[in-house]
């Protein structure tokens, strides 16, 4: 018998907000330990949350790039469970009324697009973090990170393989980041999630027993964690036996996944309304405010660039996957209208000298304009492309213009034909 995987993910986001989502204190990463806390990051009787304005505009923000519906009324919710990094004894989330519903966003495997559906995106606060230390066999415990806001973007099960898994996430990590909502730092912690998965005989409706992975924090474990996990189960099936349904961990060194607990359902949390915080009203005018500041997002700067600009997709592909390079590209056409060789220039010859030097090309020393000045030259016969190579270099190190460098080098080409035949008769 043949199986087929269906996986979902839940995608943890963590928001750049400056403050945490139900009080006052940073949100930075990093800090000494437990230095941004206070009594309500520390669960304290008597003090009270109150929402962060900002990390609603974020979710809007993302509820709508992933084509949701808002909720115009939505509520928190009390998720209950005792760790030692979570000093209220329960976790403010959203469960029955999340801010956003049924959603989708389209990925790219193998050039074949496939549209995946999002169930949800709700708020929610980030847990603080257990450090162990096995020089002395214990564990500390770091607050600095409870109460971050966070997004969880939940997908429906219509991933079928570790590769479209790793397709989809790329595109969430695109996403928070063109929206700026988010940097996507999986190192961090920013973007994390877990992963649902079971398997089922092709053609059946019917789901079978799952097994969810936690904690994954890079696109390479989330892929080797569910090929390992799609080839366990399969093994367990066709050898007659049952799945059992229970939560993992990856194991990054050993490549495979083992058992941390029982998985849990929804009823094991005991949900209820937080009577702290009143439902959220979310106005349409308020909605469509934040939709008008929202940048182009990556879907619209492919169409754009294919469709205006004349690129192929894979060039397209490219240039989108950061929105400053996008940004980039546009400036530097601005300044030559040389679409194809804009695109080789940033994709080639820029990419390669920041990618030397290990800079982000908004740290870059070559100006979009000025790059754009340098492929006007060329087009014009200025210098030849050649030479323009070596001038781009040394606009790279130094940070000067092109016509400038080019009149020190005694670089201009000469086409007129009489000023050459000129210079032959001084030989």
């Amino acid at each position: 018998m043949d199986f087929e995987a269906v996986i979902g993910l839940e995608t943890h986001v963590q928001l750049s907000t400056k403050s945490k989502i139900f009080c006052g204190s940073s949100a930075a990463y990093g800090g000494s330990p437990n230095q941004f806390i206070d009594p309500i990051t520390l669960g304290l009787p008597g003090s009270l949350p109150v929402l962060n304005k900002s990390v609603v505009e974020d979710a809007i923000k993302v509820g709508l790039a992933m084509n949701c519906e808002i909720r115009k009324f939505n509520r928190f919710a009390r998720k209950h469970y005792f760790y030692p990094d979570l000093p209220k004894g329960y976790q403010i989330s959203q469960y029955e009324e999340p801010i956003c519903e049924r959603g989708q966003i389209t990925i790219r495997v193998d050039e074949a697009k496939r549209v995946v559906g999002i169930k949800r995106v709700h708020m929610e606060e980030d847990a603080g973090k257990n450090i162990h230390d096995s020089r002395t066999n214990s564990s500390l415990i770091d607050l600095n990170r409870a109460g971050v806001p966070l997004l969880e973007i939940v997908s429906e099960p219509d991933l079928r393989s570790a590769q479209e898994a790793g397709a989809y996430l790329r595109v969430i990590r695109q996403i928070v980041r063109y929206l700026g909502v988010s940097d996507g730092n999986m190192e961090e912690g920013s973007l994390r999630c877990d992963a649902n998965i079971s398997l089922r005989p092709v053609g059946s409706l019917k789901f079978g027993t799952r097994t969810e992975i936690k904690n994954l924090n890079s696109f390479k474990f989330v892929e080797k964690a569910l090929e390992y996990e799609i080839a366990r189960q399969m093994a367990v099936l066709k050898s007659g036996k049952e799945v059992i349904q229970e939560t993992l961990t990856f194991d990054s060194t050993a490549g495979t996944t083992r058992s941390m607990r029982g998985k849990e359902e929804s009823a094991d949390y005991r949900y209820f309304p937080d009577p702290d915080l009143p439902p959220l009203v979310v106005e349409e005018s308020w909605i469509e405010e934040v939709r008008s500041r929202m940048p182009q997002l990556p879907e619209q700067a492919m169409r754009e660039l294919i469709e205006h600009y004349g690129l192929s997709a894979y060039d397209a592909s490219v240039l989108t996957t950061e929105r400053s390079f996008f940004e980039y590209f546009r400036r530097v056409f601005e300044g030559c209208s040389n679409a194809k060789a804009a695109c080789n220039w940033v994709t080639s010859e820029l990419f390669g000298l920041l990618n030397k030097a290990g800079a982000d090309i908004a740290d870059s020393p070559v100006s979009a304009e000025s790059l754009g000045e340098l492929i006007k030259l060329v087009d014009s016969e200025v210098i030849s492309g050649k030479m323009a190579k070596s001038v781009f270099e040394e606009m790279f190190a130094t940070g000067k213009p092109p016509k400038g460098i080019i009149e020190e080098r005694g670089l201009r080409q000469i086409t007129d034909d009489s000023q050459i035949i000129a210079l032959i008769g001084q030989v």
